[in-house]
Order: C-alpha cells, then structure tokens, then sequence
C-alpha cells in the first residue's frame, strides 16, 4: 500500500489551485495529492502526472484517474518535465502550479523484490525504472573505492564511508554482490553507531545513486521553471539534506549553484519570489500518523 501523501493540506494550499488552471504532480506515486488537486479542478482545468515508476502507472490505470477528463498521466522521469509537456502540447510559460514529493513511498520499500529495503533478501535492483540502467548489485560491482567513497559520504552520510568502500572492493573481488543479505552482512561487520541508522544511509546512498536522483532533481528544477508561468507557484517536498539545499537554493537565487544572478549593473536577478521563508514541516499529528513525515520539508516559491 501507498503511504499517505506526506504534508497533503499544505501542499494543496501552497499551489493555489484555480478550477481552470493546468497542474503538474510530477512524482505521482499512489496517487494522493493527485487526487486532492482534481478535487479543487472540479473538471474544469488539467492536471498532468509524471512517474517513472510502473506501480504508478497501474495506478494511475484506476477509475478515479483513468476515467477523469482532467487527467493525463505520463510514463516518464519528471527530470524531463519539459519535452513531456510539451508533447501534450503544453507550452512553456504556461503551467499554474508543479508538485514535487520526493520521498520513496512505503509501497516501494515494503516491496522485498525491487531491493529497496535492508529488511528484506531480495536482489540489488533499487531502480524506480525496472527497464532502464544499472542496478545497485552493478554499482557495488563495477565502481571503484574512491567512487563508492563518495556515494556514501555524500548521499548517505556514512561515517566510514571509505572504510565501507574498501570492504565492499575486498568482498566483490571474491565474490560479486547479489543480494541485499550480502550487503547487509558486509555493512554487519564495519557498523559505526546504531544498525538501523547506518544500513538506513547505506540503502539510501546507493538508491540516490543508482536513479540519479540529485541529477534528476537539477534538471526538473530547471525544466519546472521554464514551463511554469508568471505568478506560477512551484512546491518540492525534500527528505534528505542534499535535496533540501539544492531546493533552497534553487528558489532563493534561481542558480543550481545557490549564485545570485547580477547584471552589468550590479542589479540582482531573483526569478522566484520565496513563499516559505523557513520549510514547511509536519504537524506533531501528521508525524505520530506516519512516521515518514517527520523529515519531510516543503518549500515553495512563486515565478516572477
């Protein structure tokens, strides 16, 4: 089962949704904030949902979306938001509002064989694109220890990153990964601090790797202001630190580099106008309902 969409009521509120607006949910998922958004269109305007992920496309294949002349869903990264658009004949500069959550759904890591989750023996697969890639066995495999280094320490936070990734090169030298048992069993032997916080990291680090997921969020922030309009409100729901900063300072200074823009004349080019000036957290509610809220953070932004 789909989590509950995480920060619902004020992602909703953030985008200002007009009935006859045209709407991106862009990380579709089970559906949740989708479903939310077609209520406030009442028929009247578009919304369009992108997924890479083929459960998310089952069901997006359910009556309630399939049979809503509002609603299109696309198979498809959200990294090319644009050329999607654009495909169905949506121009740019024209787009009401884009939402973005990007947290991996419980349905994802509750699924043993998509090898998600260190709770489960399953294959080192981690793609959110099962046709598409290289898997996290490949990763493991094939990369070398100043590679594997970086991914941990970057993506995960490992402590020991380059402890872990000298042993995960001395391991597959004898015997290449497979399964997420023999990952978990490595990862056993060279803990630092609590289990579950570091077989947490370890997953998370290879699953970000693996999707390119800090790529893929470079290139949607970029596309989603190209396709938004003027007054256009844009909405990202971060889990993880990297992302979180990456948002921030995208919206902040329109550069992927946090760099604000000057012209010849030393005026500042801010293309958004900042809603939240501090991310939008869960309530002490929502975090007690679902756990997975409490790092979750919104950040929204208006184009000028």
């Amino acid at each position: 089962m789909y989590h509950a969409p995480v920060l619902l009521t004020e992602s909703i509120e953030a985008l200002r949704i007009r009935p006859e607006g045209t709407y991106v949910d862009a990380t579709f998922g089970g559906g949740g904030h989708a479903r939310e958004i077609l209520k406030q269109l009442r028929g009247k305007g578009r919304l369009f949902a992108l997924d890479q992920d083929e459960d998310a496309q089952h069901n997006a294949e359910q009556p309630e979306f399939a049979g809503h002349q509002a609603f299109v869903f696309v198979h498809s990264n959200f990294r090319f938001l644009k050329r999607q658009l654009r495909a169905e004949v949506v121009r740019p500069g024209t787009v009401d509002g884009i939402l973005a959550d990007l947290g991996v759904s419980s349905h994802q890591l509750d699924t043993a064989e998509r090898g998600f989750s260190y709770r489960f023996e399953a294959e080192l697969d981690m793609r959110m694109n099962t046709l598409d890639g290289p898997t996290a066995a490949d990763v493991l495999n094939t990369y070398t220890a100043e590679e594997l280094q970086r991914i941990f320490s970057e993506y995960g936070e490992v402590r020991n990153a380059r402890t872990l990734a000298l042993a995960c090169v001395q391991t597959r030298s004898q015997r290449p990964f497979r399964t997420t048992g023999e990952l978990v069993e490595l990862c056993e032997k060279n803990l630092l601090g609590e289990r579950w916080r570091y077989l947490s990291q370890v997953f998370q680090a290879l699953r970000m790797e693996v999707n390119e997921e800090i790529g893929a969020l470079r290139d949607f922030l970029t596309e989603a202001f190209e396709m938004l309009a003027p007054g256009g409100r844009l909405a990202i729901i971060t889990f993880h630190s990297i992302e979180d900063r990456l948002v921030k300072n995208y919206l902040k200074t329109g550069s992927l580099e946090g760099k604000v823009k000057q012209d010849f004349y030393g005026n500042i080019d801010r293309p958004f106008t900042v809603i939240t000036k501090k991310p939008i957290e869960a309530s002490t509610e929502e975090t007690q309902q679902n756990t997975r809220s409490r790092s979750a953070r919104l950040r929204v932004a208006e184009k000028k």
